[in-house]
């Protein structure tokens, strides 16, 4: 292993990472030929996510424009995400509980896709963030009370894939409902990854995909959480009025998909930074869930038997994961799911030597702060005694932004404009001493 500042390998294997999904990079290999020249067909361009504004622009910027093939359209991201476009309006919208402006830039984007015809093109571009920021009520439920059945699934540690299926079912566009609003169009979705499994359905709840999952799963995903939904929303699943569109629904025949960014496309560009700098990479895996605090214990585990052991490969030696992990709120503090799994692997390896680590989120913001996660090493807890700060105590109040700013130790990138979600390396710089 090359000498060096262990923290600045452990940023360069994120910025790696982040180049892997950078709309400008992969976007353009995934655009499909315009509508022919003289057959009338409009291109038209929506989508929604964190990613969704610097895809637009990646696509303005490869767009046969010269050729006569004219481009317009309107994508929403979030607060901050926005890039200038010349034919594609952005909206900004409000994640990870939807707004008035989210709302309204949905309903905008259901009433463009309708009635176009079999020459038309919609070229959709979706990310992570999209669920929120594409949020259309079904009819009978006010955005107040999907923003309450919203902020009760975050608090509740349900998994990505139970909570768009729920949200799928409250939605008017989610769930293959706005692809089916385009028919008899071309719909060509590009996708930028940012779930475990890289499913297309779950994925912004699958806007252009058909829907494997039912009523009765969300009214299940209801019960499993406890979470107390307004009455509408409850008669509303209860009734299953309008199931969304299934595999092989006729709506949906000319719809085709293309994954231009995964997770695992960013670890592997990170394993290859890491092999550059003489470091051993190990990818644990890109869809990892679970409790960010117990998959902290599995971690810090391994990182154990490497320094100990010389497995699953000897040091140095990177462990790099991806996916989402979830937090079950049982504290005041603040801090999203890479601070809690950072602090949580902080406590668990006890200031083990020649152990440091990265977590962050791929689009910049760790849940609703301003940081993308946070650093840590051997010193950290012996630096946090010294400043009066209580590791465990801040764990059990879910308080890792607290923890992690208090040692200057936060990663602030601002939005990144994209996202294939949660980023860790736990780097093993040397063997444990005999």
């Amino acid at each position: 292993m090359a000498q060096g500042d262990p923290g600045a390998l452990l940023r360069r294997l994120f910025d790696a990472a982040l180049a892997a999904a950078d709309p400008g990079k992969v976007v353009p290999r995934f655009l499909p030929d315009p509508p022919p020249s003289g057959s009338g067909g409009r291109t038209l361009v929506v989508g929604a996510g964190k990613a969704a504004a610097a895809m637009a622009r990646a696509v303005e910027d490869s767009w046969p424009h010269a050729e006569g093939h004219p481009l317009a359209g309107l994508v929403v991201t979030r607060y901050g995400h926005a890039v200038p476009c010349r034919r594609i309006e952005v909206v900004e919208a409000a994640h990870p509980v939807p707004d008035q402006a989210g709302l309204d830039a949905a309903r905008r984007i259901l009433q463009r896709v309708e009635g176009l015809g079999p020459d038309d093109l919609v070229l959709c571009l979706i990310s992570g963030g999209g669920s929120a920021l594409l949020s259309l009520p079904a009819a009978g439920i006010t955005l107040e009370e999907k923003q309450a059945v919203n902020k009760a699934l975050l608090r509740s540690g349900a998994a990505i894939d139970e909570m768009n299926c729920l949200r799928k079912h409250l939605s008017a566009i989610k769930g293959g409902r706005l692809a089916a609003a385009a028919a008899p169009a071309r719909v060509v979705s590009l996708l930028i990854s940012d779930v475990p499994g890289d499913d297309p359905a779950v994925i912004a709840s699958g806007p252009t995909v058909p829907d494997p999952t039912t009523f009765a799963d969300a009214l299940a995903i209801l019960e499993k959480y406890r979470i107390d939904a307004p009455a509408s929303v409850r008669k509303h699943l209860e009734a299953a009025a309008e199931e969304t569109p299934k595999p092989g629904d006729p709506r949906l025949a000319r719809c085709e998909v293309h994954l231009v960014a995964r997770p695992q496309d960013a670890l592997e560009a990170a394993a290859a930074a890491a092999r550059a700098a003489g470091v051993t990479p190990v990818i644990l895996g890109d869809s990892i869930e679970g409790e960010a605090r117990e998959v902290a214990q599995v971690m810090a585990g391994i990182a154990r038997q490497v320094a100990r052991f010389g497995q699953p490969a000897a040091a140095p030696c990177v462990l790099l994961s991806g996916g989402e992990t979830t937090v079950t709120l049982r504290g005041k503090g603040r801090g999203g799911r890479n601070a809690e799994f950072l602090l949580a692997l902080t406590v668990a390896l006890e200031g083990a030597p020649g152990i440091h680590a990265i977590a962050c989120d791929t689009d910049g913001i760790d849940g609703s702060e301003d940081n993308a996660g946070a650093l840590s090493g051997p010193a950290s807890l012996a630096r946090a005694a010294a400043a009066g700060l209580d590791a465990k105590a801040m764990l059990a109040n879910n308080d890792g932004y607290g923890f992690f700013a208090g040692l200057g130790d936060l990663v602030i990138t601002g939005p990144t404009l994209t996202n294939v979600n949660d980023f860790r390396a736990v780097l093993i710089s040397s063997p444990e001493p005999t």
